[in-house]
């Protein structure tokens, strides 16, 4: 069975950080990504990696997160540093296989000002 799924989200003061995990199973994808999810926002991308080479990074988290990923573990990790109270929302990992996307359940990231 093909699963992704997201772990690490809570509640943090503006400044602080936290690392979001997605464990993958069943596959070891190529491409995998981050989005995020803003109360009343449409879902949006935060990072991406190819292999463990990170690929893109949303404006709006250049400089504070980073995306990376240990293949051996096929796990992906987001760390995020400086958070801001516009950061919180749901956070999802995404992967794609043979046209089909995989999410996960998502994991909830609230930060206080």
């Amino acid at each position: 069975q093909v699963r992704v799924e997201e772990s690490g989200g809570g509640l943090v003061q503006a400044g602080g950080s936290l690392r979001l995990s997605c464990a993958a199973s069943g596959l070891i994808f190529n491409t995998m990504n981050w989005y995020r999810q803003a109360p009343g926002k449409q879902r949006e991308l935060v990072a991406s990696i190819i292999s463990d080479v990170p690929s893109m990074y949303a404006d709006f988290v250049k400089g504070r997160f980073t995306i990376s990923r240990d293949i051996t573990k096929n796990t992906m990790y987001l760390q995020m540093n400086s958070l801001k109270s516009e950061d919180t929302g749901v956070y999802y990992c995404n992967a794609r296989y043979d046209g089909y996307d995989y999410w996960g359940q998502g994991t909830r990231v609230t930060v206080s000002s």
